[in-house]
């Protein structure tokens, strides 16, 4: 049974979120969950709750057990960008992009499930 997650709009640039993702890839959900614990950076911090939230809906929605999730595609697209501007010498105008990102985790327990 397959689950998912999706965290819409996180404010992170979508390619030091992707470093961050690389590190979880094709592992289980306790593996990845203890990664993202010891890993300092705020992509960890929000790629947790994404993983939380996945695992939370296989086990609540389709009672799979939480021992057999593994992760089975994760990625970081880019959302909305932000465009917000800094005064910049001689009367000129610098632009600054705040990039979002959307990241999505979908987990499975390879089984069939009942509906399909």
């Amino acid at each position: 049974m397959e689950t998912y997650a999706i965290h819409k709009g996180a404010i992170i640039k979508p390619r030091l979120a992707r470093m961050t993702m690389d590190l979880i890839r094709g592992k289980d959900v306790i593996t990845a969950r203890k990664i993202l614990e010891v890993t300092n950076t705020k992509a960890s911090r929000l790629i947790l709750k994404v993983l939380n939230s996945a695992s939370a809906n296989a086990v609540n929605n389709f009672g799979a057990k939480e021992e057999e999730l593994v992760i089975k595609e994760c990625f970081v697209n880019p959302g909305t960008i932000l465009k917000r501007i800094q005064f910049a010498s001689r009367g000129n105008v610098d632009r600054h992009d705040k990039r979002t990102s959307h990241i999505k985790i979908v987990v499975t327990d390879n089984k069939k499930g009942e509906n399909a």
